[in-house]
């Protein structure tokens, strides 16, 4: 069953815009769960939209690795699967370690001022109990000024390609309450090494960074489909 989530129209955007972006959102925040059917004319009326902006956003996010359309089903919401996420942190595993290794050699003193201001309100949203999207965009909007500071504009770009998937993951790693602080840890230690470019240990620090996320949410897919299966045995059992 679908959540409460709308359109924001005071945005200033056209309207497929601002589809997509309710719909992308309601995705990443779980509103849509993982394997929900997209039905057009439901979403249409509960948007209060026509069936063309939907069908366009539901393109756009199959794109993008959210929704997947499955023969003779329709849309649905992309599950998490382990392959996926393995798939997407291997990508960005590397890319992080590049633009670490080049924000090391060419980062300027302004940058690094940047990232210490953002490692700093990272640290404030995480002790002031920020939401879980509030701590994504801070830890999104701290990694963005090393991808900025590598100096190399393909390798941006990339990333970019990446972002939706990646925040997905990020979003379900900081659902882990207990590991915000291994987060602000590691961005701290990062932050250190880059400033001193130490270009061996920052690389070092960043793989264990992405490292880290990779287990903690394989291992929360395995808990989550073991619950299932628990939840089904006892259901067919009555």
């Amino acid at each position: 069953m679908m959540n409460d989530f709308t359109v924001n129209m005071n945005e200033y955007l056209p309207l497929r815009d601002l589809v997509f972006n309710t719909l992308r959102q309601a995705i990443l925040k779980g509103e849509l769960k993982p394997g929900e059917r997209l039905m057009e004319i439901q979403l249409a009326e509960k948007l209060g939209v026509s069936r063309t902006p939907i069908r366009e956003a539901i393109r756009k996010l199959e794109l993008e690795g959210l929704v997947l359309m499955i023969p003779r089903r329709g849309a649905e919401v992309a599950k998490i699967s382990h392959k996926n996420l393995q798939d997407t942190l291997e990508v960005r595993g590397a890319l992080e370690e590049l633009a670490t290794d080049l924000a090391c050699q060419r980062i300027t003193d302004e940058e690094l001022r940047e990232l210490s201001a953002a490692e700093d309100h990272f640290q404030k949203v995480v002790k002031n109990g920020g939401t879980e999207i509030e701590i994504a965009e801070a830890d999104e909007a701290y990694h963005d000024i090393i991808y900025k500071a590598s100096g190399n504009e393909k390798l941006v770009q990339m990333i970019n390609n990446l972002r939706e998937q990646m925040y997905r993951y990020r979003l379900e790693y900081i659902k882990d309450e207990a590991k915000r602080g291994i987060l602000v840890h590691e961005h701290e230690e990062i932050l250190q090494a880059i400033r001193i470019r130490d270009l061996i240990h920052a690389k070092t620090l960043m793989k264990e960074h992405i490292d880290n996320q990779e287990m903690t949410v394989s291992q929360n897919l395995v808990e989550e489909a073991e619950a299932t299966s628990e939840v089904g045995k006892k259901t067919r059992k009555r």
